[in-house]
């Protein structure tokens, strides 16, 4: 059985000019287990090496699926699964984005979306299958030792939002998210 939680490799078409790619090709993506429509493009500048954001998800009725990419430097994106009843809850998946291998991680509903600046100045886009919704805005502290994600963290640590520093623990957390039969296995390639 496949995993939700899917890495999508972009080609890129360089020449003396750059390079090109095409970053989202609904039927292609479909084909790659990317089958939801998206209705909204979001983009986050962090300007610090080690800046966290989330770990983040929206509560049914509007729940979240995520395409993420970056843009302008690197970063660890991350994927914890939150379907309750899921073999696998609580654990995660990991890949490293880019804006020079032009990596996408797709999250589906259910999965609280993370990631990690690797460098400086980096930039972050995605897409989202429900608009924005603050009444279903939620997440799970990012450093819940429950989770055991081992954060690549600066020596001075990390930089984070007021909210990201107070969200509940996992132990604390009443899922909202139904485990579909997919158990989280490793990153799915395309």
């Amino acid at each position: 059985m496949d995993s939700p939680v899917r890495l999508i490799r972009t080609r890129r078409f360089a020449d003396d000019r750059g390079s090109f790619c095409e970053t989202y090709v609904e039927p292609r993506w479909a084909a790659a287990g990317v089958d939801v429509r998206f209705v909204q493009d979001n983009e986050s500048h962090s300007v610090r090496t080690g800046t966290i954001r989330g770990i983040h998800f929206q509560r049914p009725p509007h729940a979240q699926a995520k395409l993420v990419r970056c843009v302008r430097g690197r970063i660890l994106d991350y994927a914890v699964d939150l379907r309750r009843g899921s073999p696998t809850y609580g654990r995660h998946v990991v890949a490293e984005l880019s804006g020079a291998n032009g990596d996408q991680l797709f999250i589906p509903v259910g999965f609280g979306h993370a990631f990690v600046t690797l460098e400086a100045d980096c930039i972050v886009a995605y897409k989202v299958s429900d608009y924005y919704a603050p009444d279903s805005d939620g997440g799970v502290l990012w450093s819940d030792p429950d989770l055991a994600i081992d954060w690549p963290l600066p020596p001075e640590g990390a930089t984070l939002s007021a909210k990201d520093g107070v969200l509940p623990r996992l132990a604390d957390f009443d899922s909202p998210f139904a485990y579909d039969g997919r158990p989280l296995d490793g990153v799915q390639g395309a």
